[in-house]
C-alpha cells in the first residue's frame, strides 16, 4: 500500500512538472542567435547626408555638430522659417533625411500610433500612416506612447512601439507604406517605453529593459535584439538583467572597434553590434536608467540618479568584468537622469533634470564650472560649435557659449512646452513642442501663420 502512494505522488510530481514546463516554457525572453552564414549580413552602413539627422543622437552619436551658423535667439514672432500643428502626443525628436523630416505621434483617444512625414523647406505634411491601434499600456504623466525618436537608413524609417504587451518595429517606406511590422519580444513597464532604435550595416537594434508582467516578471523580461532592416527577421535577441530602464542603445567606434553601449540597472554594457556577444561589463549601484551613454573616442560616460547620484567613466578597451580595471573616476554631484551625456574635446557636459549644467574635465571628473538654468529638463542637450542648446518642459531655450564657461547668451520662450530633444541641419535648428514642430534660423525673418489647410505660410 505504502508503494502505491509513492508511485502516485510521483506520478503527480510528474504531471505538475510537466504541466509547469509547458507553462512557462513560453514565458520570460528565449535567446536567438543564427548563425552567421544565415544572417544575410550584406549591407553596409547608411550614408546620411552631412546635413541629416537619422536617427537619436544624430550622426556618429554623439548629439553635436560643427555648424555654428544655428539661430542663438528666436521668440514667436523672429526666426523662425516655418512651424506646423503636430496631432496627437510624442516626445520622439524629429528625424532628418533628405527633404524629408519623419516625426512619430500617439493619440490617446483611439490608441493610435503614426508616422508623419513632412517638407524639410516648407513643413508641408506630406502624409501620416497610422502603424498601430489599440493595445496602449501604462505610462508615465512625463512620458509618451511616440518617446522612440525613429530612425532611418534612406530606405526605411523604422519606428518602435509598444503595444499589446509588446514591443513592435515597423518599416515604413518613404511614400508612407509599411514594409513590414514584426514583434520584437515581450514588454511591460510601469512608466511606458522611451528607447530609441540605433542601426549597424544590415541591423535595427532594439533594447527592452523591463520587468514585465505575471510570470514573465519572475522570470525575466529584459533583452537586446537585432533585426534585419530589409525583413524584420531577428537576428540575434539576448537576455538582460531585469527591470525597467530607458536608455537607448548607441553604436560608437571606441577604442579601435565597434561597440553597442547600453546602460541599465546593475551594468554598463559593451557588446558586438554583429552577434550581441558581450565585449565587457562594469558594474554599477543603479537600478533605473533614463538616458543615453555618451563616449569619446576612448572612454564610456553613464549616468543615473536612482537610487542616488552617480556617474562613471569606463575606459572602453577591456573585455570581461571591468570593474575593477577599467573605472577611470566615478563622481555623485553632477549626475543627470533623464538628458543625456555630451562629450566634446575633453570636456563631459551633465544637465540636470533640475535644470543645473556641469562641466567636467573627461580625464579625472573634476568640475570645470556649474551653471543653474530655469525650470525643469527632459530633452537632451545639443552641441553645435561653441554653442549647447538646452530646452526646459516650459519651452524656454538656453543657449550656453561653451568657450566662455558656460555663459546664457540667450533665453528663447515659444510658448509651448518642450519634452523631445533638439535637432539641426542645413544650418537651421528643428524643436518639437507638445503641439507642434519649428523650423528656426539665423537669419532674420518675418513670423509665420498656419493657413486653412495646415501648411505654413507668412505673415
Amino acid at each position: 500500500m505504502k508503494r502505491f502512494f509513492n508511485r502516485q505522488w510521483l506520478f503527480a510530481f510528474a504531471f505538475l512538472a510537466a504541466g509547469t514546463w509547458m507553462f512557462l516554457k513560453d514565458s520570460g525572453v528565449r535567446e536567438i542567435r543564427r548563425a552567421v552564414v544565415d544572417q544575410g549580413l550584406t549591407l553596409a552602413d547608411p550614408v546620411p547626408a552631412s546635413d541629416d539627422w537619422p536617427w537619436w543622437r544624430g550622426i556618429g552619436g554623439r548629439n553635436f555638430i560643427d555648424n555654428s551658423n544655428l539661430p542663438v535667439q528666436w521668440s514667436v514672432s523672429e526666426n523662425i522659417v516655418w512651424k506646423v500643428s503636430v496631432p496627437g502626443r510624442g516626445h520622439s525628436s524629429p528625424c532628418l533625411w533628405g527633404e524629408r523630416i519623419f516625426l512619430s505621434t500617439s493619440d490617446a483617444a483611439n490608441q493610435s500610433i503614426s508616422l508623419l512625414c513632412f517638407d524639410r523647406q516648407t513643413g508641408h505634411t506630406k502624409w501620416q500612416s497610422e502603424l498601430h491601434r489599440g493595445g496602449f499600456g501604462e505610462c508615465h504623466q512625463k512620458n509618451s506612447h511616440a518617446s522612440a525618436t525613429p530612425a532611418c537608413d534612406g530606405q526605411f524609417v523604422y519606428v518602435v512601439s509598444p503595444v499589446k504587451g509588446s514591443l513592435w518595429v515597423t518599416a515604413v517606406d518613404f511614400s508612407g507604406q509599411i514594409a513590414w511590422s514584426c514583434e520584437a519580444g515581450p514588454y511591460s513597464a510601469e512608466w511606458g517605453y522611451g528607447s530609441s532604435p540605433a542601426i549597424h550595416k544590415s541591423l535595427v537594434i532594439v533594447a527592452a529593459d523591463n520587468r514585465g508582467s505575471g510570470v514573465d516578471r519572475l522570470i525575466g523580461s529584459s533583452w537586446l535584439a537585432a533585426m534585419n532592416r530589409q525583413t524584420g527577421d531577428i537576428i540575434w535577441r539576448i537576455k538582460r538583467t531585469e527591470g525597467d530602464s530607458f536608455g537607448s542603445p548607441v553604436v560608437a567606434r571606441v577604442s579601435d572597434r565597434d561597440q553597442l553601449l547600453l546602460a541599465g540597472k546593475d551594468c554598463v554594457n559593451s557588446y558586438d553590434p554583429a552577434t550581441g556577444d558581450v565585449l565587457w561589463t562594469c558594474r554599477w549601484p543603479v537600478k533605473r536608467t533614463a538616458n543615453s551613454v555618451a563616449f569619446d573616442d576612448q572612454h564610456v560616460f553613464a549616468s543615473a540618479r536612482q537610487p542616488h547620484d552617480e556617474m562613471v567613466c569606463i575606459r572602453a578597451d577591456g573585455s570581461g568584468d571591468v570593474t575593477g580595471t577599467h573605472i577611470v573616476w566615478r563622481e555623485q554631484k553632477s549626475a543627470s537622469d533623464v538628458p543625456s551625456l555630451c562629450v566634446r574635446d575633453g570636456r563631459l557636459y551633465s544637465l540636470g533634470d533640475d535644470g543645473i549644467l556641469t562641466c567636467l574635465d573627461v580625464t579625472n571628473g573634476k568640475q570645470i564650472w556649474k551653471r543653474r538654468l530655469g525650470g525643469n529638463m527632459s530633452a537632451s542637450p545639443l552641441i553645435a560649435g561653441d554653442h549647447l542648446y538646452c530646452c526646459n518642459e516650459e519651452g524656454t531655450t538656453y543657449v550656453v557659449n561653451l568657450s566662455r564657461r558656460g555663459e546664457v547668451i540667450s533665453e528663447n520662450a515659444i510658448g509651448d512646452g518642450i519634452m523631445a530633444s533638439p535637432v539641426a541641419g542645413q544650418n537651421l535648428l528643428y524643436i518639437r513642442t507638445t503641439s507642434g514642430l519649428y523650423c528656426l534660423t539665423a537669419e532674420r525673418s518675418a513670423p509665420l501663420a498656419n493657413q486653412t489647410d495646415g501648411s505654413p505660410r507668412r505673415l
